[in-house]
């Protein structure tokens, strides 16, 4: 018997042997079908890579429950419906670097998106007001909170909920306490109150010396959006930031993220949309700003972000800034022509230790230099 196999044969087979390993890959849509699927994450990758890196160890998810629970462990989330399958690898960011590509868009380009961030769940209201959270191990599910929350506890989750806040801040950690995590919610505001003349500064605040993880989250409204030294910032999506007068009768400086300085941990902020559309003359100041504040910026990592708007798009930590590595992000024309009203990034210390500088492109492609810093 001949053991020659025909062309047509051949195809047949790699077809069918195709067929099969499709079939046992991971989707959304059957996310028990590898141990890589991380109940807090948005779908399965299809590398099936955690979608994103976390904060500590991966939570092992409780039986769910109804909406609007507060329990002292997560619980399952289903799969997002009517929202695109992520395509995201390893670390939240697409397999190649988004900075090498022509991007018109940050949701055509892979990044996130008001499709792709906040709840998955259907939410219950919670009229809170100003709420002190106590207990450690809390997980607040399904709330559609009006109020804020103010963390006394640790290992506190917040996880597909919404929080609009008429306070200092939506969340904040308070010193002396660790392992925050808020995931897959809508933080925003109502602008024109506040104490400070609609004061709203932070939509997550870490007052604290240790990370926090805040990732698939949507937030708008608040003038210095994602505030802290150190945490993972992961795939969210921060927009629509409202400027305003302070009590000193000045425009508030408005950051989509900011860090002061003094950081005792690590700042990753990676494969975020980061707009600041607050036009020069109402305190737009970046969409990124780690500022020497409270002492010498160190060990931060920008990576594979989508970055447009504020005076300058980003401040790079200035004189003594360490560890600094920006890599692979898309700085956009959408809101100026170089990203920031004034340029790209101001305060760049290329002669610092361990400061990397590589691959950051406008959203047309150019590739970007830092000029020195002055």
């Amino acid at each position: 018997m001949s053991r020659r196999i025909s062309r047509n044969s051949l195809a047949g087979l790699l077809l069918a042997v195709l067929l099969a390993v499709v079939g046992v890959a991971c989707s959304g849509s059957d996310r028990s079908a590898s141990a890589h699927c991380r109940d807090d994450a948005p779908t399965c990758p299809a590398s099936g890579s955690p979608a994103s890196p976390t904060a500590g160890p991966p939570t092992t998810a409780a039986p769910s429950t109804a909406a609007g629970q507060a329990t002292g462990s997560p619980t399952a989330a289903p799969s997002p419906t009517g929202k695109p399958t992520a395509t995201a690898g390893a670390g939240g960011a697409s397999d190649t670097p988004a900075a090498e590509t022509n991007c018109a868009s940050p949701g055509a380009c892979g990044f996130p998106d008001a499709d792709t961030t906040g709840p998955r769940i259907p939410l219950e209201p919670h009229e809170t007001g100003y709420k002190a959270i106590r207990t450690n191990g809390l997980v607040i599910r399904g709330w559609d909170i009006t109020g804020s929350l103010d963390i006394y506890a640790n290992n506190v989750t917040v996880i597909d909920s919404k929080i609009t806040s008429d306070n200092w801040w939506g969340i904040n950690l308070r010193p002396g306490y660790s392992g925050l995590r808020v995931l897959h919610s809508t933080i925003t505001a109502v602008p024109g109150k506040g104490p400070d003349n609609g004061g709203v500064d932070y939509a997550v605040s870490n007052m604290g010396t240790s990370s926090i993880e805040v990732g698939w989250c949507d937030v708008s409204v608040f003038g210095d959006a994602l505030a802290m030294g150190q945490g993972n910032l992961h795939d969210n999506y921060v927009h629509d930031l409202a400027p305003f007068i302070n009590l000193g009768g000045e425009w508030q400086h408005t950051n989509a993220v900011i860090s002061g300085g003094g950081n005792t941990g690590h700042l990753i902020i990676r494969h975020n949309t980061l707009l600041n559309a607050t036009s020069l003359k109402q305190g737009a100041s970046g969409s990124i700003g780690l500022f020497a504040d409270t002492g010498v910026v160190r060990n931060v990592t920008v990576d594979d972000n989508w970055i447009a708007g504020g005076a300058y798009a980003l401040y790079g930590g200035d004189t003594g800034a360490t560890g600094i590595r920006v890599t692979d992000n898309v700085f956009s024309t959408q809101y100026h022509p170089n990203s920031g009203g004034y340029g790209v990034v101001a305060h760049w210390n290329a002669d610092g230790a361990g400061n990397v500088w590589r691959n950051n492109r406008m959203s047309d492609g150019r590739l970007i230099q830092p000029e020195p810093s002055s």
